[in-house]
């Protein structure tokens, strides 16, 4: 297939539309069913190349969900502990800890699953059974992998009355060394961005007193920078236990990403205390709407959740205020977060914020004026924090 037809582009009125190889080459993807759009494209491509670098860099399977063109989680496929099963809405997934493919979207859904509602899935390896199993119940709008078990492929196939997409990605497949893409009519040339995220990246200037970075710590800024690379700029990323925790994208101001990024990891470990695992749900309440009413439970509007009239359409019974006081509680006792920046930080209150929200260890490019103010910011909280040397803006 040299080229593929797309419904429309970015919105309905850009027609018509289609995906192609300038050079007349067979394009690197098979649609297995489905008919996927110009945007979904854009998420398959992106996250293709996110999972497919994070494999190479820990040597583990990878998954990654990805909304409007930036990842809302990416993960490695290491077993889940029972709360974190819980937390992720996949407990009573039968033969998850024996499918490394598996855990990995499955943490990649559902760590933040308010942004991952709606995905394009990206998976390093095949798909296999228990993997579509988790997706089939899940709303998604597609998927690429390199290859697909035969019950896997069934499973999917079945998904949205017939409809969902399937794309099969050549595992070999690598791009010219020169992008060309156009805006206003206007074309830009660049070379595409080969840099490679590692262990010697994260490890080889640390500049902070505190030199002490874990194995596992390691891993988790490797995860973070690789997420950044494919998120749109400005971001910030934090990481643990082998999984990106909050994304901050897109945002003008680095401040801003970093108290997005943070407001999603405090959300991620608030979902897994026992206040809200164990919430007393009707039985009839969909995975979704349950979702939904986690969100604004752990929010500062859980009183409106609670009033009375309101929390019945949810519970059996009114659960008790999930107060400030309780959620400040739980997250002091949060530590050993990683994070990423795409950028410097121009100004220490990056590092305040992030270690409201636990961080213990920072990777970012450094070359502010202000580093100095930044390494003594890290040095008062006991942080490590990395220098990689390299920016990873991307749009």
């Amino acid at each position: 297939m040299k080229e593929f037809e797309l419904k429309y582009g970015c919105n309905p009125n850009q027609k018509p539309a289609k995906i192609y190889m300038t050079d007349g080459r067979e394009l690197p993807v098979t649609i297995l069913n489905g008919r996927p759009g110009y945007i979904n494209f854009l998420d398959a491509f992106n996250s293709w190349q996110l999972v497919k670098e994070m494999k190479e860099a820990t040597g583990k399977p990878c998954a990654a969900s990805f909304k409007h063109v930036s990842p809302a989680g990416a993960a490695v496929g290491e077993k889940l502990s029972d709360v974190v099963k819980k937390a992720c809405f996949v407990d009573d997934i039968v033969g998850l800890d024996d499918s490394p493919m598996a855990c990995a979207y499955a943490r990649a859904r559902g760590t933040d699953r308010m942004s991952s509602f709606g995905d394009w899935i990206a998976l390093s390896d095949e798909c296999d059974e228990v993997t579509a199993m988790i997706i089939k119940r899940e709303v998604s709008d597609g998927v690429i992998a390199p290859s697909y078990s035969e019950k896997a492929l069934e499973i999917l196939k079945a998904k949205r009355n017939g409809t969902y997409n399937v794309v099969q990605i050549d595992p070999d497949y690598v791009p010219e060394e020169k992008e060309i893409k156009q805006v206003f009519g206007i074309t830009f040339e660049q070379g595409r961005n080969n840099f490679k995220i590692d262990r010697e990246l994260v490890t080889k200037e640390i500049v902070t007193k505190n030199k002490n970075l874990p194995e596992s710590a390691i891993q988790d800024l490797i995860i973070a920078l690789i997420t950044l690379k494919y998120t749109q700029s400005n971001s910030v990323c934090f990481a643990h236990g082998g999984q990106a925790i909050g994304v901050g994208a897109g945002q003008q101001s680095r401040i801003h990403c970093t108290r997005l990024a943070g407001s999603k990891a405090d959300n991620w470990f608030l979902r897994q205390s026992e206040r809200v695992l164990n919430l007393p749900f009707l039985p009839s309440l969909g995975r979704p709407d349950r979702n939904n009413v986690i969100d604004i439970y752990i929010s500062d509007e859980c009183e409106d959740l609670l009033v009375d009239g309101v929390w019945q359409k949810y519970f059996t019974e009114k659960p008790a205020l999930f107060t400030k006081e309780d959620k400040k509680e739980i997250l002091s006792k949060v530590t050993g977060v990683a994070l990423g920046s795409d950028a410097f930080f121009p100004f220490s209150d990056n590092i305040e914020r992030a270690a409201k929200s636990g961080v213990s260890y920072v990777a970012q490019p450094g070359g502010s004026v202000r580093d100095d103010v930044v390494i003594s910011a890290c040095d008062e909280r006991d942080m490590v924090m990395s220098f990689t040397g390299m920016r990873l803006f991307h749009h």
